[in-house]
This record gives C-alpha cells, sequence and structure tokens, in this order.
C-alpha cells in the first residue's frame, strides 16, 4: 500500500471533488481548575465525495472528537471545516458505539424518527423507511422492539435512521465493536454493499486494522493525544471486497503497514 499522494486508485462512485476540506481544524477541552488539554492539533486534509475513510489510532487520540466536530456536535477551537455537500436539511448522519435506538418505538418508527422531526409527510416517510429496512436486511422486522433484537440488528437499524434524510456523509464512531466477530463480518459486507449502492461518503473510526484496511479505500491514521494526522493511505485492493480479499498479499501488506504505524505512535 502507497501513502496518499503515490497512487491513483480510484473507488466505487469515488470523485475528485473534496466533500469534507478541513485547515487548521484543531480542538482543546476545558479541564476542572480551567486547564485546557489539546485533544486535536491543528490539522488540515481533504476528502474526496464517495470516499470510504476508515481512521485508526490509539484510545485519546482525537479520532471520535474529529467525527464529532465533522458532524457539529462539538465546536472547533480553531481552524475551519468546509462541507461541500448541499444537502438541503442534515448533512451528515452518524452512527454510535452504541445504536441508542427508543426502546419503546418500533424499528420502523426509530428509523422514521429523523423524518418526522424534519416535517416528512407520513406517506413520504413510510416509503422511504421501507426502502431502508430492505436495504439493511431487516425486512419482516419492522415492528419488532429494539429489545426483540440482537445486537447486529439493532446496529443495522441505527444505520438505517442515520441514512433516512438521505445525508451526504454517514459518520460511523466503532458501530461493530460490542458485536461477535462472524457478526462483524457480516456487517462489514453489508455495510461496503450500502456503500457502493448509495454512494455516500463514510468515515469510520475502529481500532481493528484488519477492518479499516478491509473496508477502506482511504485509511487515516492518528497519532497519540494531541492527536493529529500522521500519514494517509489510499488502498489499492479491487473492488468488491470479498472474504477472498484477506488472502491478497495486498491486504496481509497493508495490515502489517498498519500496525508498525500504530506501534510507533506508542
Amino acid at each position: 500500500m502507497s501513502p496518499q499522494g503515490n497512487g491513483d486508485f480510484k473507488s466505487p462512485r469515488r470523485k475528485d471533488r473534496a466533500v469534507i476540506s478541513v485547515s487548521g481544524l484543531s480542538k482543546s477541552f476545558k479541564m476542572e481548575g480551567g486547564n485546557s488539554v489539546l485533544a486535536l492539533s491543528p490539522m488540515d486534509h481533504h476528502i474526496p465525495e464517495g470516499a470510504f475513510v476508515s481512521i485508526v489510532g490509539p484510545s485519546g487520540c482525537g479520532k471520535s472528537t474529529f467525527l464529532r466536530l465533522v458532524a457539529g456536535l462539538e465546536d472547533a477551537s480553531g481552524g475551519t471545516i468546509d462541507l461541500a455537500t448541499g444537502a438541503i436539511r442534515r448533512p451528515v448522519g452518524f452512527v454510535f458505539q452504541d445504536a441508542v435506538l427508543l426502546p419503546w418505538k418500533s424499528v420502523r418508527d426509530n428509523i422514521r424518527f429523523p423524518l418526522d422531526t424534519s416535517g416528512v409527510k407520513r406517506a413520504a416517510g413510510n416509503a422511504r423507511v421501507q426502502e431502508l429496512i430492505d436495504l439493511v436486511g431487516l425486512t419482516g422486522f419492522e415492528d419488532a422492539l429494539p429489545k426483540q433484537l440482537s445486537g447486529g440488528m439493532r446496529q443495522r437499524a441505527a444505520i438505517a435512521r442515520a441514512l433516512a434524510d438521505d445525508p451526504p456523509i454517514l459518520l460511523m464512531d466503532e458501530p461493530f465493536s460490542a458485536v461477535d466477530l462472524l457478526t462483524r463480518e457480516t456487517l462489514n459486507d453489508e455495510l461496503l454493499k450500502i456503500w457502493q449502492q448509495t454512494g455516500k461518503t463514510i468515515l469510520l473510526v475502529t481500532h481493528s486494522v484488519e477492518e479499516a484496511a478491509y473496508l477502506g479505500s482511504e485509511i487515516m491514521v492518528m497519532s497519540p493525544r494531541p492527536g493529529r494526522l500522521k500519514k494517509t493511505y489510499s488502498v489499492d485492493l479491487p473492488y468488491p471486497r470479498t472474504p477472498d480479499t484477506k488472502a491478497l498479499p495486498g491486504y496481509h501488506a497493508l495490515v502489517s503497514d498498519l500496525r508498525r504505524d500504530l506501534r510507533d505512535t506508542e
């Protein structure tokens, strides 16, 4: 695998236009006593439209903070973020580590919730919800409550909810970390299918270098706190990715490179 700038691989639906541009982006947090801790060092980066970007790095390096800044859930301490999405409503959807579904609402109503709050008419909303239920493989579970679903199924519902408003950007913060390995691998494959069908720009935070290499068209490697962007990779593994991808020499070389990068950051 080559660091960014040395490859010309184009992932499915990827375009040259930057959909996320950050310049001098930094974030500090106020601590008790008035002291500040720098969580994210000034950072410059551009993410192309339609890319699938895996973000890896040690705990506390600012991976999740970066996602929250992109989503507007945190205010930057310095620098700028430009989202060139043209979205009318929400420019981003967010999938958290916990599915955070409303426990008293069915799968259908959980997915429809963002549409209800946006004032989408019920008939149009129902059609969109059923389309998403089919997309994430929850057909037949429309009326189930979250407690009646497995962990993987709850995350499928959370992904569908994040896509309800058809945002151009999907942000995912370790969404599969709480499920078993076999379910995680299945969800990885399903996520790739969703990406290829929808053309979304996806940013995925993960602690698994294997997952990062398998999914990503690009990989961002973060350094320890204060977090900085240490290196980026343009991944030239072919799409569609399948379990056979993990037998390719290029996959093993990339995983090895990422492990070395993370060891070097400790």
